[in-house]
């Protein structure tokens, strides 16, 4: 534990203080984003309230983040966060807002980008349409170090298209037999592509002897009927110091930043940035998301 603390200190030590508190990368410009989909096999698992606590724990290990509400008709990341965006992604490419004016600030800096009926239109653009839209979606990969991308839950296109982009997924389910269920129906889904790297998060548990039997279980079903070996991100304990926290439309690790649940994310944070501090970059990340989210990986037509 002394030696995690230690990293994530020369990781700070390593940037420059910015305004409101928040720290910035001081060479991060120069790398590509992290785009990561959090995504559930069903509602109500506490998928929003992960995404949005997780990005305002990076902030505090000093990285940008932005996030993009993709539950079409269901988005509730501005609720949680106390942020009503006046603005969707839809206007944008509607041509009646630009990204900035789209983009709402949240608490610590963080930014949020609801997506709304403008993900569906933008997944159904011609090139020639979309051209413009992109260079204006690049902007966001040169003010983030990570792009949390909040799903809807369930099983659809528009999820699938969000996780099939991204490098990397965050599968969130409970331990009820219902939600095991529904993750592993998620799964076989992105198994199938074999295109990015799936981790797996057990929310709502009671112990950690819990936790390790909800993740075996999936483990081993993927790997005998998948040949998927599925990756652990962490578990979260059941904790009412949540549903108090929205309630109050103010993220956990902000109302309760010493309860169980928010020395979770910590955790959950510090090794999703000591795999990123590892991990190499190549050019044009944000760019080949975009390009495999509206192209279906058929067309390249973002010109470098």
């Amino acid at each position: 534990m002394n030696d995690q603390a230690k990293k994530l200190r020369d990781i700070i030590k390593k940037r420059d203080v910015v305004v409101d508190g928040n720290f910035q990368p001081y060479n991060e410009a120069r790398h590509e984003p992290r785009i990561i989909a959090v995504a559930s096999g069903k509602g109500g698992v506490g998928k929003s309230n992960f995404t949005i606590n997780l990005g305002l724990e990076l902030i505090n290990l000093g990285y940008r983040v932005t996030i993009i509400d993709a539950d079409i008709g269901l988005a509730n990341v501005d609720v949680i966060l106390g942020v009503i965006p006046k603005y969707t992604l839809a206007d944008v490419i509607n041509g009646r807002k630009t990204l900035k004016e789209v983009m709402a600030k949240g608490p610590k800096g963080i930014n949020l980008i609801s997506g709304g009926s403008g993900l569906k239109e933008l997944i159904d653009l011609t090139e020639r349409e979309l051209s413009p839209l992109v260079r204006d979606l690049d902007e966001v990969g040169q003010i983030s170090d990570y792009i949390l991308i909040d799903t809807g839950a369930g099983i659809n296109s528009t999820v699938l298209s969000f996780v099939r982009a991204a490098e990397q997924t965050i599968v969130v389910t409970t331990p009820e037999p219902t939600s095991i269920t529904d993750a592993y129906a998620l799964i076989k889904n992105i198994a199938t592509d074999n295109l990015n790297d799936i981790r797996l998060l057990i929310n709502r548990v009671e112990s950690e002897n819990e936790a390790e039997e909800v993740f075996n279980k999936l483990n081993i079903t993927s790997q005998r009927f998948l040949n998927t070996k599925l990756k652990k991100i962490g578990f979260l304990y059941d904790d009412n110091m949540v549903s108090k926290s929205v309630k109050m439309q103010k993220p956990f690790t902000l109302s309760y930043p010493d309860s169980t649940v928010s020395k979770g994310i910590k955790v959950i944070a510090s090794s999703i940035v000591e795999k990123k501090e590892k991990d190499s970059y190549k050019a044009g990340g944000f760019k080949k998301f975009i390009n495999k989210l509206v192209s279906g990986y058929k067309k390249d037509f973002i010109n470098r």
